[in-house]
C-alpha cells in the first residue's frame, strides 16, 4: 500500500513539474474515451427482433379464482324455473343417488308447450312430405280445369260485353225517337204565341207575374238557357248517332252511350227548370192575392212537361244501366284475364315439379320446429328437481302446494364429495356456466393438478367495500385422500375453447386507438421470411411493415386471429435495442407510428 501511494506522489510531483506534457494527456485520453464510445454506441444499436409464425391450433380461455377445499358440503339445489310444487319425494335424512326424483313442480304450461311444439314439427315435416311428393293425376287435371274455367269465364264476360254494346245502342235509338218529339214540345211551350200574339208564351207568362214576383225573370232565363243548352248538345248528339251504327266499333260505341246519357241529362235539367217557371206561374195566379185566372193552355203545357220527364227519366234510368254494364263486363274481362295468367303459371309449375327453394325453405322450418321441441323437452325437465350427485337429504325446504323460484332452495343435500369453494368477480363470473370442466392445483402439492367441473354458482353476489364477488363450487372428478378440508385451492374454469383456429403470441398484438396491428415481416414462402430464425433474437434486413388484425378469442399466452393474416406469416413478438437494452411489448404504443387504417397522431 505504502508503495502505491509512494508511485502515485511521484507521478503527481513529474505532472506538475510538465504541465504542459500533463494536459495534452488528458485531451488525449478524453478524446480517446468519447470516439470509443460514440463507435461502440454505433456498432450496437441496430434493433434485434424475436418472430413469431400464425399457424393453427387450439385455443382455451379461462377464468381463475382461489378458494378453500370443502368436504362434506351441504349444497343448496334451487329450481330453474319458478312453479308451484305438486310433490316432495324427498325425505329430510335419507341417502340418494344422483338423479334420484327430489321435488316435482307443476309443469302444465311446459307440457303443453312441448305439446304444441310437437304439433308445428309434424305439420312441417307432413307439408315438406307434401312438396318432395310429385304431383298428382288428378292435380294436373284440376289445374288443367281451372285454366279451361278461366278461359271460360273470359270468354263468357266478352260475349256479354258484346251484348251490351248492342244493348246499349238500341237505348240510344229509343233515346231519340223520344227526343225529337220532347224538344219539338219543349220548344213550343216556350216559345209559341199561345197567350198573345205579341210575344212568346216565355215572355208573356213572365209578364203575368213580375209585379207579384220580384225574381220572376230568374227562373224565365232558367228555362230558356236550359232549352238552349240542351239543344245545342241534341243537335251534336243527333248528328253522331246518323254517323253511328250498331256495327261500329265497341269504342264508338261506348262514347255514343255517354254522349246520349249526358244529352238526356241535359234535356232532363231543362225540362225541370221549365215545369218550375210553369209552376211559379200557376201558382201565382192562383194563390195569389189577385186570385187571377191563369191562361186555359197552362195546365196543358204542364201536363206536356209532366209526360217528356217521365220519359226523359226511363231513357236517362236504361243508358246508366247499360254503362254501368258494359263496365262491370269489361272488369270481368280484365280479372279473368289475370286468372288465366295466374291458373297456367300454376300448372306449369305443378308440371315441372316442386321447385328446389321451396324444398329447402320447407326444410328449415321443420329443422326450426325440431330445435323449438327440444327448447320445449329441455324446459319441461326442469319441472323435475333431481339429484347432481349421491349424497344425503340434508333439508326439505317446502312442501306441497308452496311456490317455488329460481332464486330459492328447495332441498339441501350433503355429499361425502370433495368441492372447491372460490370465488369469482363479477366480470369472470358472467362466463361461468354449470358443467364447465375446471382445473384445480393446491398450495401444499405443486405437482397435483386434479379435473373437476363446476357444480353451482351463485345467482346473489356479496358487496365488500363496493366489490361484488360470487361463489363457485367446484365438484372434483376424482377424489384424493391428500387433500385436507380448508386447503388452500386454485381453479381455472375453462370458459371457452376453439380448434383448428389462427394463433399468434399475444404479445405480438398491438393496440392504438382501440384497434389491433402487428408488425409484419412477411408471408409464408416469400423471399422476406426464407432463412429467418424463429423464437430467437434476430436481426432483419427490412423493416418491418403496419398489418391491422381482427382478434377474436384470447388467453395469457395466444390470440385467434379472424382477419388480417394467413397460415405462416411472419410477425414480429418483441423487440430488443441492444444500445437501451429495452424491449418493446404489446403494452408500449408511445412511439409516434402511423397506421395505416388505423389512425394517426
Amino acid at each position: 500500500m505504502n508503495a502505491i501511494k509512494n508511485a502515485l506522489s511521484l507521478i503527481w510531483k513529474k505532472s506538475v513539474e510538465h504541465k504542459f506534457i500533463s494536459v495534452l494527456i488528458l485531451l488525449v485520453v478524453v478524446f480517446g474515451i468519447y470516439y470509443w464510445q460514440t463507435n461502440s454506441s454505433s456498432n450496437t444499436s441496430a434493433t434485434q427482433y424475436v418472430l413469431g409464425v400464425v399457424s393453427k391450433g387450439t385455443i382455451v380461455s379461462s377464468v381463475s379464482g382461489t378458494g378453500q377445499v370443502s368436504a362434506s358440503t351441504q349444497l343448496d339445489i334451487k329450481p330453474q324455473v319458478s312453479a308451484n310444487v305438486i310433490a316432495v319425494p324427498a325425505i329430510q335424512g335419507e341417502s340418494v343417488s344422483v338423479g334420484d326424483v327430489l321435488v316435482r313442480l307443476d309443469s302444465t304450461s311446459a307440457q303443453k308447450s312441448v305439446r304444441d311444439a310437437q304439433t308445428s314439427l309434424d305439420s312441417a315435416n307432413l307439408a315438406l312430405q307434401k312438396l318432395q311428393q310429385p304431383p298428382t293425376q288428378l292435380s294436373l287435371i284440376q289445374a288443367q280445369d281451372a285454366v279451361t274455367q278461366a278461359q271460360q269465364s273470359k270468354q263468357s264476360a266478352q260475349d256479354d260485353l258484346a251484348q251490351s254494346y248492342s244493348s246499349g245502342f238500341n237505348y240510344v235509338s229509343t233515346s231519340f225517337i223520344d227526343l225529337p218529339g220532347i224538344m219539338t214540345g219543349l220548344n213550343s211551350i216556350l216559345y209559341d204565341f199561345n197567350i198573345n200574339k205579341s210575344q212568346s208564351n216565355a215572355y208573356a207568362y213572365y209578364d203575368l207575374i213580375k209585379s207579384y214576383v220580384s225574381n220572376a225573370d230568374q227562373f224565365r232565363d232558367s228555362a230558356l238557357n236550359g232549352y238552349q243548352t240542351a239543344y245545342s248538345a241534341y243537335n251534336t248528339n243527333l248528328n253522331d248517332y246518323k254517323n253511328t251504327s250498331i256495327f261500329a266499333s265497341s269504342t264508338a260505341v261506348s262514347a255514343l252511350i255517354d254522349e246520349t246519357y249526358n244529352t238526356e241529362q241535359l234535356v232532363s235539367e231543362a225540362l225541370k227548370n221549365t215545369k218550375n217557371f210553369l209552376d211559379l206561374v200557376n201558382n201565382t195566379l192562383q194563390n195569389g192575392s189577385q186570385k187571377i185566372n191563369p191562361p186555359a193552355i197552362l195546365s196543358t203545357h204542364e201536363s206536356d212537361i209532366q209526360s217528356y220527364i217521365i220519359t226523359t227519366n226511363t231513357d236517362l234510368g236504361n243508358l246508366l244501366n247499360i254503362e254501368n254494364t258494359i263496365k262491370n263486363d269489361q272488369n270481368t274481362i280484365i280479372v279473368s284475364s289475370q286468372t288465366i295468367s295466374e291458373k297456367t303459371e300454376a300448372l306449369k309449375e305443378l308440371q315441372a315439379g316442386t321447385d328446389p327453394l321451396d324444398i329447402q325453405s320447407q326444410q328449415l322450418a321443420v329443422t326450426q320446429a325440431q330445435n323449438a321441441l327440444l327448447d320445449a323437452e329441455q324446459n319441461l325437465s326442469y319441472y323435475t328437481i333431481r339429484a347432481p350427485f349421491d349424497g344425503v337429504v340434508a333439508q326439505v325446504d317446502v312442501i306441497k302446494g308452496d311456490p317455488a323460484s329460481s332464486g330459492s332452495a328447495v332441498v339441501s343435500l350433503i355429499t361425502p364429495k370433495q368441492i372447491a369453494d372460490i370465488t369469482l368477480n363479477e366480470v369472470d363470473v358472467s362466463k361461468v356456466k354449470i358443467g364447465q370442466d375446471a382445473t384445480l392445483t393446491f398450495d401444499a402439492f405443486p405437482n397435483l393438478t386434479i379435473a373437476g367441473k363446476v357444480a353451482q354458482v351463485d345467482t346473489i353476489g356479496t358487496v365488500s367495500q363496493g366489490v361484488v364477488t360470487y361463489n363457485v363450487e367446484i365438484s372434483f372428478d376424482n377424489q384424493n385422500g391428500n387433500i385436507k378440508p380448508g386447503m388452500s385451492v386454485s381453479a381455472s374454469i375453462i370458459t371457452n375453447a376453439k380448434q383448428n383456429v389462427l394463433l399468434i403470441p399475444g404479445s405480438a398484438i398491438k393496440t392504438q386507438n382501440q384497434k389491433s396491428y402487428v408488425q409484419f415481416v412477411g408471408s409464408a414462402n416469400s423471399s422476406t421470411t426464407q432463412g429467418l430464425i424463429i423464437g430467437q433474437l434476430t436481426t432483419l434486413n427490412t423493416t418491418p411493415t403496419i398489418q391491422s388484425v381482427q382478434t377474436g378469442l384470447s388467453n395469457d399466452s395466444n390470440t385467434e386471429i379472424t382477419g388480417g393474416l394467413n397460415e405462416g406469416d411472419v410477425v414480429v413478438v418483441r423487440s430488443v435495442n441492444s444500445s437501451s437494452q429495452t424491449q418493446s411489448t404489446s403494452q408500449s404504443n408511445s412511439g409516434r407510428v402511423r397506421i395505416p387504417g388505423i389512425g394517426g397522431f
